[in-house]
């Protein structure tokens, strides 16, 4: 595969990784004007157990059967991967149909561990309509998964991103009308709106799998002629296949499931905690304050940062293999500062500003801004587990993955009723934080041990990036203050805004000031910004 193929390839799949993700972001908006605090909690309580059945049922099947089929298809061996493709498609229906069956069928059994029945809030049995209603998703996704990964193992990453992108969007469009047809056009209930809003998976997915279809009968032709190039000296049993398979796909299932377990943990204990210590009238808006409106912003930051930091995995297992130390502990640098680089200041961004923030996405909410100006600093922690987890992964070391995964989830599982009976909606915060930072910090310790890299040029760079930070934002407090004043701010969606956008563009342009200035911005993205340092001797000169 040439470079010039690759680096088209994964731009077109980050592209469509990326686009897929805003439009997750951006629907919350008109959703939560739909649907309200109530309406995103029942929405999450269907949403969180599906995503933990689908990251099962798929298995980490894209990447892994991408990784099967690339390493046959260079060996000669296409009948290898078409061989997997066909029992794959068999398995990953039958995988689907029981992951829909167990869902489905336990739905009645979950429901009473997330509310309780005499709560104010949404019923049992509206719970458990919900986690039914988005349970038909999984007779879909699994298989439009393993044919994504086989396109991508191919070297063709069109197919998955446009999928993706229509699948997102075929499924934003019926859930926004949906909701809207339900609540103000027909006048139905709440629990109809959200059976609609969770519906949308399957036929989001319907949208998927039918541009992956046609795909594959505008590109049959091509893959069949590549099996009569076949070299036909491997001859490999399902058992074998599948042997492999499951070595690729696992650290991939661990990783993928991190948040959702960690919130699949937040709804059998959030209701229950707070109506223990007399706050169960409020703890369904506060639990989707927390776990789906404010959740959405944190995770902005982690996106940005992980994509880009995440190029550089495939080169950290390239040195590691090759026992090139120096490379290594380059590109291990480079990894480390880039995600805290984007990170830090996003996140000290979003704090600071997190009353505007809140209430230009969804609506001023006092409780919105103070969840949000907790939660924002975790979304470090997001990103590092992210990328730390792949780092294990670029080394060999995935099976530690595992481990710091469990031990955070103890850690979440073991805290999470004690800190939300003693603080309340913040409790549920901390407890994630203390979670994922023993996660983390056994990561980098598993890298440290197995590669010998030392942190310590890492910690003084990340010490100057908070100087930057706070430099940052000794600049834009005064001058969002101002704009504050001058607007005679009153909570409203433009106001903030327009605040927002003003404290983003001034802490942005002083925080990469600042790292041109010092030579940060060159240190770590190379010959990327160099026009600015022409213009400068142009001006001086």
């Amino acid at each position: 595969m040439s470079s010039s193929k690759l680096l088209r390839g994964t731009f077109i799949l980050t592209l469509g990784v990326l686009l897929s993700r805003i439009l997750g972001i951006v629907y919350v908006i008109p959703f939560y004007q739909l649907v309200g605090k109530q309406g995103g909690a029942l929405y999450s309580y269907g949403y969180v157990p599906y995503t933990i059945f689908i990251s099962i049922a798929t298995m980490g099947v894209p990447l892994a059967v991408s990784k099967f089929v690339s390493k046959y298809n260079a060996l000669g061996e296409y009948h290898v991967g078409r061989k997997l493709f066909r029992s794959g498609l068999v398995l990953m229906s039958a995988t689907g149909f029981v992951a829909w069956l167990i869902l489905y069928v336990s739905a009645p059994l979950i429901a009473p561990f997330v509310v309780n029945e005499d709560g104010p809030g949404n019923s049992i049995h509206d719970v458990t309509l919900v986690i039914q209603t988005v349970s038909f998703a999984l007779l879909i996704v699994p298989v439009m998964s393993l044919i994504r990964g086989f396109f991508q193992g191919h070297e063709s990453m069109g197919p998955t991103a446009l999928s993706q992108v229509v699948e997102q969007l075929v499924r934003i469009i019926f859930l926004l009308a949906g909701c809207y047809m339900v609540l103000r056009v027909w006048h139905g209930s709440l629990v109809t709106a959200i059976r609609f809003a969770t519906f949308a998976a399957f036929v989001g997915a319907l949208g998927g799998l039918g541009v992956l279809i046609w795909y594959w009968i505008k590109r049959k032709r091509f893959l069949d002629e590549l099996l009569q190039k076949d070299r036909g000296t491997l001859h490999l049993s399902l058992k074998e296949m599948y042997k492999e398979l499951v070595l690729y796909a696992a650290p991939f299932v661990f990783v993928g499931l991190a948040m959702p377990l960690y919130q699949l943990i937040d709804q059998f204990t959030f209701n229950k905690a707070m109506a223990s210590i007399g706050l169960g009238a409020i703890s369904e808006d506060a639990y989707s304050i927390f776990n789906v409106y404010a959740q959405k912003l944190v995770i902005i930051p982690v996106t940005l940062a992980t994509s880009f930091s995440l190029t550089l995995i495939p080169t950290i297992t390239k040195a590691y293999v090759q026992n090139n130390r120096k490379q290594l502990r380059k590109y291990l640098n480079d990894t480390f500062q880039i995600v805290i680089f984007l990170t830090l200041p996003a996140v000290v961004g979003m704090a600071l500003l997190a009353e505007y923030v809140y209430a230009a996405f969804y609506s001023y909410d006092p409780l919105g801004t103070e969840v949000l100006r907790w939660y924002a600093p975790t979304a470090i922690l997001f990103a590092l587990f992210s990328v730390t987890a792949a780092i294990l992964q670029g080394i060999n070391k995935q099976k530690f993955t595992m481990i710091s995964l469990t031990g955070g989830l103890l850690v979440k599982l073991c805290l999470n009723y004690y800190l939300i009976a003693k603080f309340e909606t913040i409790g549920a915060i901390l407890a994630t934080t203390l979670g994922y930072l023993l996660s983390v910090l056994f990561n980098l310790w598993i890298i440290q041990r197995y590669t010998k890299y030392r942190y310590g040029f890492v910690l003084r760079r990340t010490t100057f990036m908070a100087i930057l930070t706070a430099v940052m934002s000794v600049v834009v407090v005064p001058i969002v203050k101002l704009v504050e004043k001058l607007l005679h701010y009153n909570g409203s969606v433009i106001h903030s805004l327009m605040i927002v956008f003003v404290g983003g563009i001034v802490g942005a342009a002083v925080y990469f000031y600042l790292s041109e200035r010092s030579q940060l911005l060159y240190y770590l993205f190379g010959d990327r910004f160099s026009f600015l340092r022409k213009k400068r001797k142009k001006a001086v000169s």
